[in-house]
């Protein structure tokens, strides 16, 4: 899966903010990641195009929706990182 080599460096940190945390809000996520506002709402549109987030309703504030990291992909991306890195060690042989 080439998803995540098309993903920008924010989008993939990110990802695993959302995955380590579990749901947050774009405020949250900037606060926790360090990364500028507009950079986090840019990653996570980039995150729901490539299905490896959603977005849901937060009921505690409507004007905050809630992203989720899409477990399965994260895993499934991960999977394929390590075969990417296995492969190109023995290709360097």
């Amino acid at each position: 899966m080439a998803v995540s080599r098309g993903l920008r460096e924010s989008a993939m940190i990110i990802l695993e903010h959302l995955t380590a945390g579990g749901p947050m809000t774009p405020k949250q996520i900037a606060a926790e990641s360090g990364l500028a506002p507009r950079t986090v709402t840019y990653a996570l549109r980039e995150l729901l195009e490539a299905k490896l987030c959603r977005k849901v309703p937060n009921f505690k504030d409507m004007r905050m929706p809630l992203y989720h990291a899409d477990e399965q992909r994260v895993k499934e991306i991960r999977r394929n990182l390590e075969t990417w890195k296995m492969q190109a060690r023995q290709f360097m042989r």
